[in-house]
């Protein structure tokens, strides 16, 4: 099953996807208004569409628009097969902000204050059931689905001092989509799922989920321990090698670049680079 979130007419709403379709399930003043509402609950029901559209009539909005959490770990994934003496002992974790994420096909922002946009294709896991001190063999459990996420990483703002806020939550740089997979679509991760990423057509990053250093029980056991969950919250489970800012020479994104990231039995999340046009804003 896949679970979207979407804009149809200005309104925000929420469904699954039926081939071409989308069925809306819920919209504001109804009794899940979003899908995290719909997690939250936890009541089985007998969901009946709202209405039917076209996909090409709605827009996607991130999978989980207002995520309470999202814990991002960083890289992740060895080269080989085999672990290695220089793999870190704990996952390397930072926080984004929800008010810095995008949607499939919406514009992924080039900051003014900087030339150094960086991408890096990840999975993404969105927690159905919530709990703290989650035990890995159970942590399964509390997964309701997965999707893509492009941790659009400002570099030079990453890198100001050794924590990695500010370069990883400018506005319109996390890409969330296109929608969720529930985990009976998807074979284990174990197993291995290919996930690649591409800019303008050409294949930059590849990878399988078999290849973590850290894998999806661990990380959700890690974060649990120290933040209780709560369902709609994000891990983000890292990227692996040949982003931008390690390549020779190094290749940071421009206006008007197209960056897909593929993973299999999920789909294709794709943002369009676009330079940010400033403003004074009031808040």
């Amino acid at each position: 099953m896949k679970y979207v979130s979407f804009e149809i007419s200005g309104v925000p709403a929420w469904g699954r996807i039926d081939g071409e379709k989308v069925e809306q399930l819920g919209e504001p003043g109804t009794r899940w208004p979003d899908l995290k509402s719909y997690l939250t609950d936890q009541t089985p029901a007998d969901l009946k569409p709202l209405g039917v559209h076209d996909l090409s009539e709605v827009t996607l909005l991130p999978v989980i628009p207002k995520p309470d959490l999202i814990a991002m770990a960083a890289v992740n994934y060895r080269k080989g097969d085999a672990p290695t003496d220089k793999e870190p002992p704990f996952p390397v974790l930072f926080l984004r902000l929800s008010s810095s994420q995008i949607g499939h096909e919406a514009p992924l922002i080039k900051p003014a204050s900087s030339q150094k946009l960086d991408f890096e294709g990840e999975l993404a896991v969105i927690i159905g059931k919530g709990g703290r001190h989650i035990p890995k063999d159970r942590a399964y459990d509390h997964v309701a689905g997965y999707s893509i996420y492009n941790d659009g990483s400002v570099r030079d703002w990453q890198k100001h001092s050794h924590q990695f806020t500010p370069g990883k939550n400018f506005v319109g740089t996390g890409a969330f989509g296109p929608w969720m997979v529930t985990p009976d679509d998807l074979p284990p991760l174990e197993q291995g799922i290919a996930l690649r990423t591409r800019v303008n057509g050409v294949e930059k990053q590849s990878t399988d989920t078999s290849k973590m250093i850290f894998d999806v029980p661990y990380l959700i056991n890690y974060v649990s321990t120290f933040a209780p969950l709560v369902p709609g919250d994000v891990i983000v489970t890292g990227t692996c090698s040949g982003f931008g800012s390690t390549r020779t020479p190094p290749e940071f994104l421009r206006e008007g670049d197209v960056v897909e990231v593929e993973i299999e039995g999920i789909g294709v999340l794709r943002n369009a680079v676009q330079k940010e046009r400033v403003a004074v804003e009031a808040v």
